[in-house]
């Protein structure tokens, strides 16, 4: 019960695309005055389209878009699923849960909320890091 992901890591590439992400989070916050939270984003779009959402329609085009020019780029990682289906749907729905319960996902507290020093996002993103740090040990170490 495992994702491989070949090791092609390199901080060149690493290093470009973390500053993409604070780039586009900074453009966020002081063009359009709004985090990029990234589930709070989508679930404005899912909950119906109004007026408005242009920018969240260009916001999460632009996530997708840019995975598509990065492959054009550079090689992607090839990822050989050691998961059956099942564990990524539950996988996914523990994901959705876990922001609705911490009213915001990774990009949302560890991203924006952290470097605007707020509290409730370094605590959230504690509580984040901490939930991922059991998991993986009770997937490995228990389950496996």
């Amino acid at each position: 019960m495992s994702i491989i992901i070949s090791p092609q890591f390199s901080p060149l590439v690493s290093s470009v695309g973390g500053l993409f992400i604070g780039l586009a989070a900074a453009m966020m916050l002081l063009l359009l005055g709004r985090i990029a939270g990234v589930s709070g984003i989508v679930a404005g779009l899912l909950s119906g389209i109004r007026q408005g959402d242009a920018w969240r329609l260009a916001f999460v085009g632009g996530l997708l878009a840019s995975g598509w020019i990065f492959s054009l780029l550079h090689p992607l990682p090839s990822i050989q699923m050691a998961v059956s289906p099942p564990w990524l749907i539950l996988a996914g729905l523990l994901v959705g849960f876990g922001t609705r319960l911490g009213s915001g996902c990774t990009s949302g507290h560890g991203v924006c909320g952290i470097s605007r020093g707020s509290v409730r996002s370094i605590v959230a993103t504690l509580c984040f890091m901490g939930s991922g740090l059991v998991t993986v040990f009770i997937v490995r170490h228990v389950f496996h």
